[in-house]
């Protein structure tokens, strides 16, 4: 293979590759941690206690039940304010992630017929079981007899389903072979290159790009989702939950920038003829011991 052939080959590799890094983190990043309920329960959990999410839930729910009951909705958003600051609380909110993403990740994987002719549900009794269960566990009077109705409350609409079953498809494949493929062409151009050296340097700065451009996509796609927001009341507990459902992908777009710039660093600073790399061969030179040169023979006399 000619010269000029490898230097464009690789040039084609490396940037397929670095065009790669940012759709495959993206992929792997919806994939896999926005898939996984225990994961997505731990994220979620902190949020409990934020305090513009409890604002949100206390607005939400004491509306609610002010409509269907004919209460003063100022009361009761009073009273469910005090009750988001309890563990029983923080128990009825993990619970209730965690049966509804089991109950969302369950219809995605039912591809069964029929399927997506009934809406996803999940049952309000894995809510309020733990949290009579803790109501118990402290001591509030009249707990055990909180009741536990299996009650079905939609999550999403059957007209939805199809389309996102298919999105959920498309990313599981793509989560695992777009960072593969992204890590081969990379590995392979700089392989083939003529000058490796410079191809290594190329696909560094390429890779602190696409981490810099995934963080700026993170940063836009916030800006746009709050904005469609219909109440901009609760647009500070929706720009809470996107942050921490967004934070991993985040570090792996501060981690691709960091790691990109060092390489690219490093690989400039240790090439043959930089100022780094002469000074270095100065220093060495100087601290060399001198030979001392053998002493001389003397004749004697007889």
């Amino acid at each position: 293979m000619s010269r000029s052939l490898r230097t464009a080959l690789s040039a084609v590799l490396v940037a397929l590759s670095c065009l790669l890094v940012p759709f495959g983190a993206l992929a792997a990043w919806a994939a896999y941690g926005l898939t996984d309920t225990r994961a997505y329960v731990t994220t979620m959990a902190p949020l409990a206690s934020d305090p513009a999410v409890r604002d949100a839930v206390a607005d939400t729910v004491g509306d609610g039940v002010a409509h269907e009951a004919g209460l003063n909705p100022l009361f009761l958003r009073d009273a469910v304010r005090s009750f988001t600051a309890t563990r029983a609380y923080r128990t009825a909110w993990n619970a209730g992630n965690e049966a509804a993403h089991t109950a969302v990740m369950r219809a995605l994987h039912d591809d069964s017929a029929g399927r997506d002719l009934a809406p996803v549900t999940v049952d309000l009794a894995a809510v309020t079981s733990p949290l009579r269960q803790q109501l118990v566990a402290d001591n509030v009077p009249f707990a055990d007899r909180v009741p536990v109705e299996h009650t079905r409350v939609a999550l999403v609409p059957p007209g939805e389903l199809a389309v996102l079953r298919k999105g959920y498809h498309v990313l599981d494949v793509a989560g695992f072979w777009l960072p593969l493929a992204a890590v081969l062409f990379a590995v392979t151009g700089i392989t083939v290159a003529a000058r490796r050296r410079r191809a290594l340097t190329a696909t560094a700065l390429g890779t602190a790009l696409g981490g810099a451009l995934l963080g700026l996509a993170v940063a836009v796609a916030r800006r746009l989702v709050l904005s469609d927001l219909p109440e901009a009341a609760h647009r500070p507990a929706a720009g809470a939950v996107y942050d921490a459902l967004t934070a991993t992908l985040r570090t792996a777009s501060w981690l691709l920038l960091a790691l990109g710039l060092t390489v690219a660093a490093v690989t400039w600073l240790t090439r043959p003829h930089s100022p780094a790399v002469r000074l270095l061969r100065r220093r060495r030179a100087c601290a060399a011991p001198v030979p001392v040169p053998p002493p001389e023979p003397t004749r004697v006399r007889a």
